[in-house]
């Protein structure tokens, strides 16, 4: 019997030793083994509003290829953007700040002039540092010279941006140069967008040795509002619908209020294109360009299904705030109002429930901590957005957060799952129902039945406020509003 208590604990040492030297020559080296963690694909988007099939914001709306992206990931159809207007709305989804705390209002300065922004990581540099191989093209910061070369890694390019321009305007509408719209060019391959997908398609087809963090920026449907004649063949002129318009809607709204979205503004007033009958024109070539842009997202997302990083590559469509086509009277951006705050954002990828919609408030600065928690980096305690995770693993998720937009000091949206209360800089307020009216038409500021709902809304006004930095095109608007609002 010690005989063969001795044996077999021979033969064990004789194994574990065999192991050992096996595991020792069979081992990978360490970076070998360690898991690759998942890429970013960014997909921005300028000037779009919910006119896309899955937002249902204009019925007439074809957009498959993001409602396809929204079928493999979950659509937040409560997101709003930070600021109504492009660079503040940029700088704070990249830095995860507000403007309220940055300064950054307008269409100046870039973030290195604000101290406070310029203390925090702008989101390519952190996933740089963390080895990523990090770069994009197009507008995903603001279009003035240099910013996006200066802010993104490996920049390819801006493609053309807003062009190709004809020799002339198109329509008749005498302000600036941008606001055109119509046919035009012949073909897309003229298009700075149809440029910028083909480019990224060839990134998507590249070995690359670490993870990627892939920023597209595209232009359309921003003005001009040009591209070729095939995107407005699927609108046509007679069959284009108008948004729900009424009459009386701007009656209970203080007179700040409707100045703030009217002075110092390059966009057609309402009167000029009801005059001019240029609104369906306007709507259609809206919609031709959201269409055209939705085939370059078609493009994207085909070459990502064909290539390695299909599985582990994480999808962030957006938009960097809302456009209005004649609702509240007014075209273009710059709105506190739904149509010119809320944009559409999916996020798709592994582990992200498929086909969800969620309706809790998102905004675009969230994006950032939520790819840090989903790409398994530390957390960063400076950014003022929170993590979607807990909503994109369960849409209907309690989140008992709301969603602030700011266009100027003292201009504030504060938005929550069913509500939107509005406070001016002279102190007028506005408080929409949107289970009961979605069009925001009726003011309900006065009602003694909302008034616990609007005092907690109120609460969510910043008790401080940076002052404003630079001047951009409407540096002054809110206190220029405040003496119009006088007269």
């Amino acid at each position: 019997m010690k005989n063969y208590f001795k044996n077999v604990t021979s033969w064990a040492f004789i194994i574990v030793f065999t192991g050992i030297l096996a595991s020792c020559q069979l081992r990978p080296e360490p970076q070998k083994n360690k898991l690759r963690p998942p890429n970013v694909l960014l997909i921005a988007i300028d000037d779009l509003n919910d006119w896309i099939g899955v937002l249902e914001g204009h019925p007439q709306a074809k957009t498959p290829n993001i409602d396809r992206l929204a079928a493999m990931g979950v659509t937040f159809t409560n997101a709003l953007c930070q600021a109504p207007v492009c660079n503040p709305s940029r700088a704070s989804m990249m830095t995860s700040l507000y403007p309220s705390t940055t300064g950054i209002y307008f269409l100046d300065p870039d973030i290195p002039a604000s101290e406070v922004a310029i203390k925090n990581r702008l989101m390519p540099q952190r996933f740089l540092e963390e080895g990523y191989h990090v770069s994009g093209a197009g507008k995903l910061f603001h279009n003035a010279p240099g910013i996006n070369e200066r802010h993104v890694p490996n920049y390819a390019g801006d493609f053309g941006g807003f062009g190709p321009f004809p020799t002339e305007k198109l329509t008749t509408f005498p302000g600036h140069p941008l606001w055109d719209w119509g046919v035009f060019p012949e073909d897309d391959e003229k298009m700075p967008d149809h440029l910028i997908a083909n480019w990224t398609k060839e990134q998507l087809e590249k070995k690359r040795d670490s993870a990627f963090w892939l920023g597209v920026g595209f232009y359309r449907p921003h003005v001009p509002q040009y591209v070729p004649q095939k995107w407005f063949d699927l609108y046509p002129i007679d069959s284009v619908q108008l948004p729900n318009h009424l009459t009386t809607d701007l009656e209970d709204i203080s007179t700040y209020g409707k100045n703030i979205t009217r002075l110092e503004h390059v966009h057609p007033d309402f009167e000029w294109v009801v005059e001019n009958d240029e609104w369906k024109p306007l709507v259609q070539s809206y919609l031709a360009c959201v269409s055209f842009v939705d085939y370059q997202v078609g493009k994207v997302l085909n070459a990502l299904q064909a290539s390695e990083y299909k599985d582990n590559t994480i999808v962030v469509l957006y938009s960097d705030h809302g456009f209005h086509l004649g609702e509240k009277e007014r075209f273009a951006k710059r709105s506190l109002w739904e149509d010119g705050a809320r944009v559409p954002l999916i996020i798709a990828g592994p582990g992200i429930q498929k086909g969800g919609r969620c309706g809790k408030p998102a905004q675009l600065l969230d994006i950032y901590p939520t790819l840090l928690e989903l790409t398994g980096l530390k957390e960063d305690s400076r950014l003022e957005g929170n993590s979607l995770l807990p909503l994109l693993r369960n849409p209907q998720s309690d989140w008992p957060k709301y969603a602030r937009t700011s266009f100027g000091p003292g201009n504030y949206a504060i938005v929550s799952e069913h509500y939107r209360f509005i406070q001016y800089n002279d102190g007028t307020e506005e408080f929409y129902d949107h289970q009961n009216d979605p069009n925001e038409w009726y003011n309900q500021i006065a009602n003694e039945n909302y008034q616990k709902l609007i005092s907690s809304h109120r609460a969510q006004i910043p008790k401080e406020r940076h002052p404003i930095l630079g001047s951009g095109s409407t540096g002054h608007l809110s206190f220029k509003a405040t003496e119009a609002s006088k007269q």
